[in-house]
């Protein structure tokens, strides 16, 4: 399918219907934030414009937002701050999707045997994935969160592959291309859920955008897809390529994914099949605050529908290296105070989510810390690696230690506590002096994970 390119768009004019203007006013939205009355989209634009009847962001506003925000989490989550002991292992870059805001845009034609194209993208085998889990289980780690490119190759299983060879014309009509086409087999989906379920290990994978791709050419349904990867070891699933739930953005940054209604479907049909999941947004590109706010609504009237979302997680856009701001149709991602209001309306709409994410991944350990008063309660996990957002061009490493995490989490008077993936076990870190838990470098045996050459040495007198 043909899809635009960002070359094609119009950045001054992207013909959206949806716009933040309301009837409503801020004061009446802010009360109503403050009473824990449930929350209109209206209410939302309200409180993330800092009302609509002004430009800009008004500081004085903007700060009354974040403490009712700071006061709900205290009510509903207390001082905790929690973290997961976790490992980001991504199976493949290669993808056709054409998403404009990301940077896995390898073309999978680059990644077949007889290109001659130079790429810094990889593909795994279920054997490699297999082994970095194992590894990272010795040091300590106990989730796997596995989100990748939609790999032409990447079948259910083997029963998907023969379907898809069925085609008349599998690469145009459902995007598929046989592995022997490329140098690396990723292996089926099952397959790779297979192989990262070793050692008691939690595995987290599989996006809605992935079981789409999962079921592609087929007539089943998205309950049947989960249910085959619930048996191959699948325990919870992430709420990614979400980006913003409003058709009209979906059509300008990421037109050949799913719709909002095909994401809603999937993520029910996870929790159908027994998964905690998880909910993204994906902000600060070309969408406004009223798209933020129907973005949010969504998001709620599926967890009163299902109860199976454990976190909400919302992703600042980093624009560095990406195809929109490359081709200048943004200038660049929210602001600080875009950050902090969207976490804390996160809060205050969310009623019936109670567990908000904010990134150090992405905003750094000054900024992360400062959105933990505004709403947040959890800090993500230790990470080990992130190419995603590296990729895109973030600057705020790939790892955490929990020794960082309680010294980071005690800085601002909050309680450190270790998690688990589902939210159902915790560990207060209470000890005064370290080590605290696995360390950036645990292994099981205690030795350390950074090696001593990769610190350098004292400069020569």
């Amino acid at each position: 399918m043909d899809r635009p390119s960002a070359a094609e768009l119009d950045a001054d004019d992207l013909g959206f219907r949806h716009r933040p203007e309301t009837d409503q006013s801020f004061e009446n939205a802010l009360a109503k934030a403050r009473d824990g009355r449930r929350l209109t989209v209206d209410d939302a634009v309200e409180l993330l414009t800092t009302g609509t009847e002004t430009d800009g962001l008004d500081p004085e506003r903007t700060e009354a937002v974040l403490t009712a925000a700071d006061h709900r989490r205290r009510e509903e989550v207390g001082e905790e701050v929690t973290f997961v002991a976790n490992l980001n292992n991504n199976v493949t870059t290669a993808c056709n999707t054409g998403c404009l805001f990301c940077n896995f845009k390898d073309t999978a034609s680059a990644f077949e045997a007889d290109s001659d194209v130079d790429h810094p993208g990889f593909t795994k085998t279920p054997a490699e994935s297999r082994e970095i889990v194992r590894d990272a289980v010795a040091r300590g780690i106990y989730e796997v969160c596995s989100v990748s490119g939609l790999h032409p190759a990447f079948a259910l299983d083997a029963e998907h592959h023969e379907i898809l060879q069925g085609y008349d014309h599998p690469a145009r009509e459902v995007n598929y291309k046989p592995p022997v086409v490329y140098d690396t087999d990723p292996g089926t989906y099952t397959e790779q859920i297979a192989a990262m379920a070793v050692d008691g290990v939690h595995v987290h994978s599989i996006t809605p955008e992935e079981a789409y791709h999962a079921r592609r050419g087929t007539e089943w349904s998205y309950r049947e897809v989960y249910d085959r990867l619930v048996d191959a070891g699948l325990d919870s699933a992430p709420g990614t390529a979400a980006e913003i739930l409003v058709d009209e953005v979906r059509d300008v940054i990421c037109p050949g994914k799913i719709d909002t209604e095909g994401w809603l479907q999937a993520t029910e049909a996870a929790v159908d099949a027994g998964l905690d999941v998880t909910a993204t947004i994906m902000y600060g590109h070309v969408e406004n605050e009223m798209h933020r706010a129907r973005h949010l609504q969504r998001v709620r009237e599926l967890q009163d529908r299902t109860g199976g979302i454990t976190e909400f997680v919302p992703l600042s856009f980093v624009h560095e290296r990406t195809p929109l701001y490359e081709q200048g149709v943004v200038s660049g991602g929210a602001t600080d105070r875009e950050d902090k209001l969207l976490i804390a309306v996160s809060r205050l709409f969310l009623d019936n989510v109670e567990n908000i994410q904010t990134s150090w991944v992405k905003y750094g350990d000054e900024k992360g810390l400062e959105t933990l008063s505004c709403g947040a309660n959890d800090f993500m996990g230790t990470i080990l690696s992130e190419e995603i957002t590296k990729r895109a061009g973030g600057q705020y490493g790939e790892f955490r230690s929990f020794d960082d995490y309680v010294e980071l989490i005690r800085s601002v008077g909050r309680r450190p506590v270790e998690r688990s993936t589902d939210y159902r076990r915790r560990r207060e870190i209470t000890a005064d002096v370290g080590p605290y838990g696995p360390q950036l470098g645990p292994r099981a045996d205690g030795s350390p994970l950074l090696q001593a050459e990769s610190v350098s040495p004292p400069a020569d007198d």
